[in-house]
């Protein structure tokens, strides 16, 4: 038994040992940036590696994984295989970790972002992947990455030799406690047992971005990174020759760029308040002001009629986390890819909110469940946001079984969270009841029998939610100066729809503008346009620099050569006023089209496809 016992402590002291490494890592990247590391007060120097030991905890349990597996069975191994195996696998683990920590330790300084696999990009061309590193740099982190390995190694030794029994109990009985014990593992791998898998934004807890990026474990981060293959500059998007594609979309982009005529008003004051509503997979097929089914959204109907509504709007993608992106950078989706999973391509994106900071609004998020979902937290932290508010901060009875808290639970926060006052303010609300299994705490207005049915009913409890918001949100002073948005993420393939899947009719969402600040009433803007056009339209309704938003056009230009670009997995769509053109890139041909889309629709859209997903290898 005493063998037993002691091989449990053993995986527990060879896991510990992997902590301690990783925290001594910390400290000497917190030390070699000591001039930015003494800008940060001490509460949070502290809180850096508390919030790092998630990410450390993860990654030491991926390495550990192995040896607690040979400890499991251990009763049919050698003892002389065994304990050379841990030593070597210990080993070559820190031999190739501390590399990469110094690698990380040299590039950070320069690139500003932990080491993810960027480098790879520059695998064939070493010079261009060693020119950010000075030869000094160069050869105090060989020497550095020769003795920390071999200190480390040395003490890994030691910690086999001490403490593991080599002589062991032969009893078959204690595999099973010690493969339980490997499989818990698993947990800790992926952060615990929430929906969610740890990711980056698990550690941001900073509006300082080096204190995040110090909490960041360089090696999850690297590792990680790889399943994403952004090192491959190859894009299999290209149909145009790249100059053709170029010329294609800025003549079709560019003339789309201006707005209505300065005699026509959309505001009624300079900087309004802006109250951005993301309404959580809001489908025009069921808004009845829009061609949409009768009764499941009577509020948004109605609101319709009080400013702007926007009948030919669609999603640039088809999940939450494009069209994030989409909205508050007015940046294109990628086929099989979200840039927001790669926090140092997002560091590049322009900001919808970091431009309103700098008009002088102050800017809050708001969302019921956990920020970290879809790497959310680690983008919007590049915005300039002042205030976030997520599921934490609401009691577990408000929530659902799965995703956070009700969303008429988190508009009332969002009411109370702002007071008349003469600061302009920029709040983002993202809803969340809508989203499966739809779940929400009043009755299902249509039933619970399909999950259609489901559908409808949970987007009518959000109508009813966000009705009640605007209702109550009149009668603050600041409501007339004040102007909401309600748009959604992205569409969804129920109620479902006749034709292609990936038709515009699951694309298609709705978009309206009202408010006290509003100088237009109960007026239908039927151009065609998408939520990529959204920050560069408000910004320049507010005198912001929308210079930076590329991607945009201006959704009150009225020209019939308007256009909505969307993507889906390894394929895109392109509405016009010519037609709708849908294509797939994995068997090469059209899957949809309908109307007369001319030859110029269909170079815009290939080109807007090739062109996007090239701008997302090259960002880094």
């Amino acid at each position: 038994m005493k063998s037993f016992f002691q091989r449990i402590v053993f995986n527990l002291s060879y896991l510990i040992a992997w902590l301690a490494y990783f925290f001594m890592a910390r400290l000497i990247f917190l030390a070699y940036y000591y001039n930015q590391t003494s800008e940060l007060d001490l509460g949070t120097i502290f809180l850096i590696p508390l919030y790092g030991l998630k990410l450390d905890l993860s990654f030491s349990s991926y390495i550990s994984a192995l040896p607690f597996l040979f400890i499991a069975f251990s009763i049919w191994i050698p003892k002389g295989f065994l304990k050379g195996f841990l030593k070597a696998f210990s080993g070559f683990a820190i031999f190739l970790i501390t590399f990469l920590f110094l690698f990380d330790l040299a590039l950070y300084g320069v690139w500003g972002v932990r080491l993810d696999s960027t480098p790879l990009m520059y695998l064939n061309t070493p010079k261009q992947l060693f020119s950010s590193i000075t030869t000094g740099t160069l050869v105090l982190a060989v020497s550095l990455w020769i003795f920390l390995s071999v200190l480390s190694i040395w003490l890994f030794s030691k910690l086999i030799n001490r403490r593991l029994i080599w002589e062991v109990d032969k009893k078959i009985w204690q595999i099973l406690p010690l493969l339980l014990m490997a499989g818990m593992l698993v947990l800790t791998m992926r952060g615990g047992l929430q929906t969610i898998p740890i990711n980056q934004s698990n550690v941001y807890f900073s509006d300082n971005m080096y204190a995040n990026h110090a909490a960041v474990n360089y090696a999850w981060n690297f590792t990680k990174s790889l399943g994403y293959k952004e090192y491959d500059m190859k894009n299999p998007y290209i149909l145009l020759d790249s100059a053709e594609a170029t010329q294609v979309f800025q003549s079709n982009t560019q003339p789309l760029k201006t707005g209505l005529p300065d005699s026509i008003q959309v505001f009624n004051t300079e900087k309004p308040n802006v109250i951005l509503i993301i309404w959580e997979s809001l489908t025009a097929k069921l808004v009845e002001t829009i061609g949409g089914e009768k009764g499941v959204t009577p509020n948004l109907n109605r609101l319709a009629k009080e400013g702007i509504q926007f009948s030919n709007f669609y999603a640039n993608g088809d999940r939450s986390d494009k069209g994030l992106v989409a909205i508050l950078s007015g940046y294109p989706s990628q086929t099989n890819k979200s840039i927001i999973k790669s926090p140092n391509k997002t560091r590049t994106l322009p900001m919808f909110t970091q431009e309103m900071a700098n008009l002088g609004y102050e800017n809050s998020y708001f969302h019921g469940g956990d920020l970290n979902f879809g790497n959310m937290n680690t983008y919007l932290r590049n915005g300039k946001i002042n205030h976030f508010v997520e599921g934490s901060d609401f009691d577990k009875k408000d929530w659902n079984s799965k995703w956070g808290a009700h969303d008429h639970v988190v508009l009332d926060k969002l009411l109370k969270d702002t007071p008349n006052g003469s600061t302009n303010f920029f709040k983002t609300i993202f809803t969340l009841s809508s989203h499966e299994p739809y779940e929400f705490p009043t009755d299902y207005k249509f039933g619970k029998d399909t999950d259609e049915n489901l559908f409808r009913s949970a987007h009518h409890y959000t109508d009813e939610s966000i009705g009640k918001f605007i209702a109550e949100a009149k009668q603050h002073d600041w409501w007339k100066n004040t102007i909401v948005i309600i748009v959604a993420d992205h569409g969804h393939s129920l109620p479902r729809h006749e034709g292609a899947f990936n038709s515009p009719k699951k694309f298609q969402i709705p978009m309206v503008w009202i408010g006290g600040a509003l100088a237009m009433r109960d007026t239908t803007i039927s151009t065609i346009s998408s939520q990529s056009d959204l920050p560069f339209t408000l910004l320049s309704l507010v005198g912001g620099d929308n210079s930076e938003f590329n991607w945009s056009k201006n959704l009150f230009n009225q020209s019939p050569n308007n256009y909505a670009h969307y993507i889906f997995n390894k394929g895109f769509g392109i509405v016009t006023k010519s037609g709708t053109y849908v294509y797939d890139y994995v068997s090469n041909k059209p899957i949809m089209e309908e109307g007369n889309p001319t030859e110029k629709d269909i170079k815009l859209g290939k080109a807007i496809g090739q062109k996007s997903f090239q701008d997302f290898l090259e960002r880094k």
